[in-house]
């Protein structure tokens, strides 16, 4: 093994105990491939096996707290107890590999999608429509704005769904809180216009990190860690800038939670609004936080060599790997092989079963021109 890779491969505890086998993580991505009643599916179960035996994390597919917050077709949902027999499998499969398993917690707020909820209302921070299309949906429709009641309940909602990711064995839940998702939308001054006490940007993450500690202190019987993603910035105006991120980060750090994830899909790009600056958003976030809390950084890691460049020149503490997973479930095991002359590039038609992608996930990328490296 190259030596700049053996950093890849320290092992790290986090502050609430929890102990991963290296600083390699599978990023959060989307599988559209729970089945007809929103519960793991087996084509999924096949898909986080064949992926479980490198990486030291595995962070799954966004999960809904709650109905009206459902944001994808084939999206699994965490919010009844009836989803735990399935998120068990779940966090077996990610287990047996030795991996350590944390869900993604999530309502998509005023881009929850209409057909795919009840009464196809939209909820959000306050009544204000999207302004550009995010991810796979164009939702165009105004949201209705949460009374300050709903806005507990939907806490409650996140606190419940910890709960129920730890009877199901999992070691730890993210916030979801980027991407234009409800809990970035009461943070960005152009979703939140409120006049109530969630007026305040960051009481709502706050507020959602104190519940779920709660539940976590209540019901966890092993280690089990919180963390938080964001998105640097937002295109509308106002929006979210540098400086905005800047405090949210503080607010959270001065939260207590295990790690903070940034959301972008290339590591090294630039800041646009809220500071000058010639560094990446990554390094400058890592600047920032100056050891504070355990970074992740993602975005466009297909090679090792990415993969070491980021937490050398972004200083960052774990690297969260997405589409290149996908593309070659066994990379870590290969990098970590001395084989990773031998790491896939791009599918080939003919390859989801050898890649073991499930069929949704599978159409979309066949679909979806320059989302994957595909040989066509």
């Amino acid at each position: 093994m190259k030596d700049n890779y053996q950093k890849l491969f320290r092992d790290y505890t986090f502050k609430s105990g929890v102990h991963v086998k290296n600083r390699l993580m599978m990023a959060p991505m989307t599988t559209f491939s729970a089945d007809e009643n929103d519960y793991v599916s087996q084509e999924e179960l096949n898909y986080y096996r064949e992926r479980a035996n490198g990486v030291g994390t595995m962070i799954t597919a966004c999960a809904y707290v709650s109905k009206n917050g459902k944001g994808f077709d084939g999206q699994m949902g965490i919010d009844h107890d009836g989803t735990i027999e399935g998120l068990s499998k779940l966090a077996d499969v990610i287990h047996s590999g030795g991996a350590k398993g944390v869900v993604q917690l999530y309502n998509g707020g005023r881009l929850a999608v209409p057909r795919l909820i009840p009464n196809k209302e939209t909820v959000s921070a306050s009544a204000i429509a999207p302004l550009e299309d995010r991810g796979f949906y164009s939702i165009k429709q105004a949201p209705r704005a949460l009374t300050t009641e709903e806005v507990y309940d939907t806490i409650t909602n996140f606190g419940d769904a910890t709960r129920r990711a730890i009877e199901a064995g999992f070691d730890g839940v993210e916030l979801h809180g980027a991407s234009g998702y409800l809990i970035q939308q009461f943070v960005s001054p152009h979703s939140n216009k409120r006049k109530d006490e969630f007026e305040n940007p960051f009481l709502f993450p706050l507020k959602l990190i104190e519940e779920v500690k709660k539940v976590i202190q209540e019901h966890a019987k092993k280690p089990f860690l919180i963390g938080y993603r964001f998105s640097t910035e937002e295109p509308e105006t106002p929006g979210i800038t540098m400086k905005e991120t800047f405090s949210l980060i503080d607010e959270l750090i001065g939260a207590d939670i295990d790690y903070l994830h940034i959301a972008t899909t290339d590591a090294w790009a630039k800041p646009r609004r809220g500071i000058v600056s010639e560094k990446s958003r990554t390094e400058l976030i890592a600047e920032y936080i100056n050891g504070r809390v355990p970074l992740i950084g993602v975005g466009s890691i297909h090679t090792p060599d990415d993969a070491a460049h980021l937490l050398e020149k972004g200083k960052t503490d774990f690297v969260a790997i997405g589409r290149a997973l996908i593309v070659d479930p066994h990379w870590v095991e290969k990098v970590q092989n001395h084989k990773e002359e031998t790491i896939s590039q791009q599918l080939n038609q003919n390859e989801q079963h050898q890649a073991v992608i499930p069929t949704p996930l599978w159409k979309l990328i066949l679909e979806v021109e320059g989302w994957f490296p595909v040989k066509r």
